[in-house]
């Protein structure tokens, strides 16, 4: 692969992904495969103005073997140090940089409830960490990282596979030798006007129908407002989140959704797929489920808490799109999110509401918004997919036919 190439990747992440400010602490996960491009990335942030940058490699088989070895209570465990240090990274106001780079067998056969138990307890501890990300008080972003075993489940038997990989990653993310910032400006600029168009009709709900089965109504919450592309953080700091992008996402009332969804790509949860799966809601809450591959992990999605069986997030994305036109299944939500319609499960983003980032949780729960300590993102969207909304005003308007925006 062209190391050229990467570094243009690197500079993006850096100075449109985060937009590192001057003396800002910058947070790096990374897998130790990718060491290689996490270096790149480092020196990106230093030269963009970082006072410090912290790297935490994570080696999925490590994990593994925690959760093979380790009994539920010692998982149950967290270190005050765990939680010190986020709380040095909160109090100092960093910023995060996530790559991410699934391995999909690693963790193949672990039980769920453990892994369940781990994230539970550990999302309790550091929700303040959590909540200073979802609320856009300090910039974040997730980006992707060619590996060898991610791209080996992408493009098995292929000898080239991590070089195609890489050529696809840099493809969606529009980077190349010359242009690369002002390539993803533009782009980014292109999703926020989509945006606009959606906050302009003034919707009260949407209404998802398709062949497979898919058939939801979700009402918006109140104030919702449609966001896409760059973000802002509370100290006015812009930044795009993913890297790629191509949604544009508002927040469903958490107990006005009712119907039924059906998957149409698998879920990366918890190391393990969830495929070909089904979801009923009433009154907000999913109701009943099924699935062909993961049931047991779906279960374990559903239960994590209260919020989890509830939506946090729906997300609108023309079938016809540079990612989907690809045509390939990646198995990371980071990419798949980006070839579909999907909703996501869990806590919702107060950016989402006017004026949400400043409310405090009883009055954004009192405008719909779900809360939870995950988000997880599953895709629905198909090519015969169509989307009707109503507006406050009781008009109707068709958002999508056959898979895409026709607004």
């Amino acid at each position: 692969m062209d190391k050229r190439l990467l570094r243009e990747y690197a500079k993006l992440i850096v100075k449109k992904g985060v937009n590192v400010a001057k003396d800002q602490i910058v947070v790096i996960k990374a897998s130790v495969e990718v060491y290689d491009f996490v270096r790149m990335v480092v020196e990106e942030a230093y030269k963009a103005g970082a006072k410090k940058v912290i790297v935490d490699y994570q080696d999925v088989y490590n994990t593994r073997f925690d959760y093979l070895y380790q009994e539920l209570k010692t998982l149950e465990e967290v270190a005050d140090y765990d939680v010190l240090k986020r709380k040095y990274l909160v109090d100092n106001k960093y910023c995060q940089i996530s790559l991410t780079s699934p391995n999909l067998e690693a963790l193949k056969g672990i039980d769920p409830i453990k892994m369940q138990t781990r994230d539970k307890v550990l999302g309790e501890k550091i929700k303040f960490a959590s909540d200073y990300l979802m609320n856009n008080d300090g910039q974040w972003t997730v980006a992707a990282v060619s590996s060898k075993a991610w791209a080996a489940k992408v493009f098995p038997n292929d000898e080239n596979a991590v070089d195609k990989l890489w050529d696809a990653i840099l493809k969606a993310c529009h980077v190349d030798e010359f242009n690369t910032i002002e390539n993803w400006t533009k782009h980014s600029e292109l999703i926020s006007e989509h945006a606009k168009m959606l906050n302009d009709l003034n919707l009260e709900k949407l209404h998802f129908k398709n062949s497979l089965g898919t058939d939801l109504e979700v009402y918006l919450a109140c104030d919702n407002i449609f966001c896409g592309g760059d973000e802002y953080s509370t100290t006015n700091i812009r930044f795009s989140p993913n890297i790629p992008t191509e949604e544009v996402f508002g927040m469903p009332y958490k107990t006005k959704v009712n119907g039924t969804v059906v998957s149409t790509k698998p879920l990366n949860y918890g190391g393990s797929l969830i495929e070909d799966f089904k979801l009923t809601f009433k009154d907000g809450k999913v109701v009943e489920y099924e699935a062909r591959q993961g049931l047991e992990n779906l279960k374990s999605l559903l239960t994590f808490d209260e919020g989890s069986s509830y939506l946090g997030e729906v997300a609108l994305i023309s079938y016809d799109s540079p990612i989907s036109n690809m045509n390939i299944l990646f198995y990371n939500t980071l990419f798949d999110e980006n070839a579909s319609c999907h909703l996501a499960l869990g806590r919702a983003y107060p950016s989402n509401i006017k004026g949400g980032t400043n409310m405090t949780k009883e009055e954004l729960e009192k405008l719909g918004c779900n809360f939870s300590n995950t988000h997880v993102d599953f895709m629905f969207g198909s090519k015969d997919m169509e989307v009707i909304g109503i507006t406050k005003d009781k008009k109707v308007v068709k958002i999508f036919e056959n898979g895409n925006f026709v607004i």
